[in-house]
């Protein structure tokens, strides 16, 4: 491998790695309506109503390897348990938006 590939490569990874710190700063208002309207009723103040030990908090989210926007992504579009699947309901630029807001609160401690 060249100096050049290697570069190329190691750019794609930091962009990558960027990506989604940049898209979560510029959806966080959007996925703050989307989580109103669809999931406070279950999930107000980052609390879980249905199941209280699985609630949206860093070190829930975290113990349960719910701490990335895929994570989350994946759950709010096909359900589990109790929780029903939202990717018939809402847009998928709508669940990813949700999920950064969900991550960006949990890392507040949802104040």
């Amino acid at each position: 491998m060249n100096s050049e590939n290697l570069k190329r490569i190691l750019m794609s990874v930091i962009l990558s790695s960027l990506a989604p710190s940049l898209a979560m700063a510029a959806d966080l208002e959007n996925g703050e309506r989307i989580f109103s309207a669809n999931c406070s009723a279950c999930h107000a103040g980052g609390n879980n109503v249905i199941i209280p030990e699985k609630t949206l908090k860093k070190d829930v989210l975290e113990a349960n390897g719910m701490n990335s926007v895929n994570a989350i992504t994946y759950q709010v579009t096909n359900g589990k348990n109790a929780m029903p699947a939202f990717g018939g309901r809402l847009d998928d630029s709508d669940i990813e938006d949700v999920a950064n807001y969900v991550l960006s609160q949990s890392e507040k401690g949802w104040d």
